[in-house]
């Protein structure tokens, strides 16, 4: 397995949809797609499932997965250049450094597929729906955006609701249970790897799609950090 790693970390330096930790490439990935269309970003993209998944459905857009973990990047990228998707592109990089690599209203949407959700409740403000990542994203956003969570963890649920109730933010859609839908996007049957896999063993996959406003978000870290005390379970 480590000498798979190891190939895979070596062979994407070679893949011209794999930038890792670039210099100086806010405000110019247009340059490296070669057009003006929208850009979204899977952030924590594991494999890539969604970026690659949507990139396929949407030619008139650019999509971009973010992970730190080039062996899986690889995966993802490594399809992208198979079936020659231009569109869809691959950054190496820690996410709280994602205000680093593009400028303001350069992102049109984010995708949260499957993120860790940090189930210690001394590890919250490492969940990619913190007020903490939320000021992040403001940073890069365009006005009204849209955030969508995939998630199969309640715990990463309910958190995120109660972040958007404190916030003020605007909920766009709440679903408990993706599977049970009668009828849904095409974007919601993307399936990546983690959730074919069912790790939190809920049989349930959850969707939240909320957007931020335009001026600073509230100070709820006290608050959030009290609502965590008191309704969640997991050891500090």
């Amino acid at each position: 397995m480590a000498q798979k790693k190891l190939q895979r970390f070596e062979a994407i330096k070679s893949f011209p949809n794999v930038l890792q930790y670039p210099e100086g490439m806010a405000g110019r990935w247009h340059e490296f797609f070669k057009n003006d269309h929208p850009i979204t970003l899977e952030l924590a993209c594991g494999k890539g499932e969604y970026t690659v998944g949507l990139a396929r459905m949407h030619p008139n857009q650019n999509f971009i997965g973010v992970d730190l973990k080039g062996n899986r990047i690889y995966v993802g990228a490594r399809t992208c250049l198979e079936e020659k998707i231009s569109n869809a592109a691959f950054l190496r990089t820690q996410i709280d450094r994602i205000s680093y690599y593009f400028v303001p209203n350069e992102v049109k949407e984010i995708w949260l597929t499957f993120p860790d959700p940090q189930l210690r409740r001394s590890k919250a403000k490492k969940r990619l729906t913190h007020p903490r990542f939320l000021r992040l994203y403001q940073q890069i956003l365009q006005p009204g955006a849209l955030i969508h969570l995939k998630t199969d963890s309640p715990v990463l649920f309910q958190f995120t609701l109660a972040v958007i109730n404190f916030a003020g933010l605007q909920l766009h859609q709440k679903v408990d249970d993706v599977y049970s839908m009668e009828s849904k996007s095409e974007e919601l049957k993307i399936q990546t790897h983690y959730e074919k896999m069912d790790i939190a063993q809920s049989r349930k996959v959850h969707y939240i799609c909320f957007s931020l406003p335009s001026t600073p978000l509230p100070a709820i870290d006290s608050v959030l950090h009290e609502y965590i005390q008191e309704n969640e379970t997991g050891a500090d």
